[in-house]
C-alpha cells in the first residue's frame, strides 16, 4: 500500500555519477575520505562507464587529475587536446558510445597550480572576464573530445553564455550545458578537494555563494537560463533543499542536485561505525533530494543504487 501511493520514487534513469580519471596511476587509488570511491586509471574508468551503463545510469560526469608538475597558473592542461581530461572523454566515449551521457567538469580549478577556478590578476584575484576566455577555449575541446553535456562550475558572471556561444561557433550546437546555477561556498567539499587532488590556496567566497542567502541564488538562476542553460544545478544537494525546492519551483527546465563529497563521506563515516543503517540512509537521502525537485542527482553511489533499484 505503501509503494503504490508513494508520491516519489528514484528510477537509475534520475541518476549521474562523477568520476574522477588521474594521469600518472597504474592502479586505481582510493580516496581516503571517500571510502569506495577511487581515482581512476583510464581502463577502470571506462571499466565503471560500463557498469554504469549496465546498471541503468543515466550519465557520468568526468573530472581529470593531471600531475602536479603539469599545473600552472593559466590550467593550460585543462584546455590541451592530450590533457588527462580531454583523453578521458575520448576514452569514455569510444567504450560506450551514446549509451551514457557523458558530461565534463568545465573548470580550472584541478589544473591551476594555486588551485582557483580561475585566472588571477595582478593582485592574486580571480579574473572573472579573464578565466571566460578560458572556459570558451575549454568548452570546446571537451565537445571536439567527446562530451555530450559541458557543466561550467567556477560560478564566473557570464559563464553559461560565453560557454554556448564558444560551442555554436566550434559546430557543436547539439552539447548542452548543465550550469552549476547555485553553488555554494561549502565546508561540505573538504573530500572532493582530496579526490581531484586540489592546490587551492585561500578560499572561494568571492565567486561562490554565501550560505545565509537564499534569494541570491534566484537572481543567480535567472541569469544562467537568459545565457542559455539547458539544465541548472544545485550544489550541495542536502544542506540546501530549501534552495532546491525554490529553484524547482521556478523553472522549467530539468534541475539537477549534486550529493556532494562530504554528504557521503558522512554517511559512509557514521555507518562504518554503527550508527545508522547504511543503505536506508542512502536510499532516504536520495529520496529527500527527489522529493525537493531534482529531475538529476549526482550521487556517488549512482551505480550501487540503480543495481538495487
Amino acid at each position: 500500500m505503501r509503494r503504490m501511493v508513494a508520491e516519489t520514487r528514484l528510477h537509475p534513469a534520475d541518476l549521474i555519477l562523477p568520476a574522477f580519471v588521474r594521469e600518472g596511476i597504474s592502479a586505481p587509488v582510493e580516496i581516503g575520505a571517500m571510502p569506495g570511491v577511487f581515482q581512476h586509471t583510464r581502463d577502470t574508468l571506462k571499466k565503471a562507464a560500463v557498469e554504469a551503463v549496465e546498471a541503468g545510469v543515466a550519465g557520468i560526469m568526468l573530472f581529470g587529475v593531471p600531475e602536479d608538475a603539469k599545473k600552472d597558473g593559466a590550467g593550460t592542461v585543462g584546455t590541451d587536446a592530450d590533457g588527462i581530461l580531454q583523453v578521458a572523454l575520448r576514452d569514455v566515449r569510444a567504450e560506450v558510445g551514446d549509451d551514457l551521457i557523458i558530461m565534463s567538469d568545465l573548470c580550472l580549478d584541478e589544473f591551476t597550480d594555486h588551485g582557483h577556478c580561475g585566472v588571477l590578476d595582478a593582485e592574486g584575484r580571480v579574473d572573472n572576464d579573464a578565466t571566460l576566455e578560458r572556459y570558451a577555449e575549454m568548452a570546446q575541446v571537451q565537445a571536439d573530445a567527446g562530451a555530450h553535456v559541458v557543466a561550467p562550475s567556477g560560478m564566473m558572471d557570464g559563464q553559461v553564455g560565453v560557454v554556448r556561444d564558444a560551442l555554436d561557433q566550434a559546430g557543436h550546437e547539439d552539447v548542452s550545458i548543465l550550469a552549476y546555477t547555485v553553488k555554494y561556498s561549502s565546508a561540505f567539499y573538504g573530500p572532493f578537494r582530496e579526490a581531484v587532488g586540489s592546490s587551492l590556496k585561500g578560499d572561494r567566497k568571492t565567486y561562490q555563494q554565501d550560505p545565509a542567502n537564499a534569494r541570491e541564488s534566484l537572481r543567480e538562476l535567472a541569469l544562467d537560463l537568459e545565457e542559455g542553460a539547458d539544465m541548472v544545478m544545485v550544489k550541495p544537494a542536502g544542506p540546501y533543499l530549501d534552495i532546491l525546492a525554490k529553484v524547482a519551483d521556478a523553472v522549467d527546465v530539468p534541475v539537477a542536485a549534486y550529493q556532494i563529497s562530504g554528504e557521503y563521506a558522512m554517511i559512509e563515516a557514521a555507518a562504518e561505525r554503527g550508527w545508522i543503517d547504511r543503505d536506508k540512509a542512502i536510499m532516504e537521502s536520495l529520496t529527500g533530494i527527489r522529493r525537493a525537485g531534482a529531475n538529476m542527482i549526482l550521487t556517488y553511489w549512482a551505480t550501487e543504487v540503480a543495481r538495487q533499484l
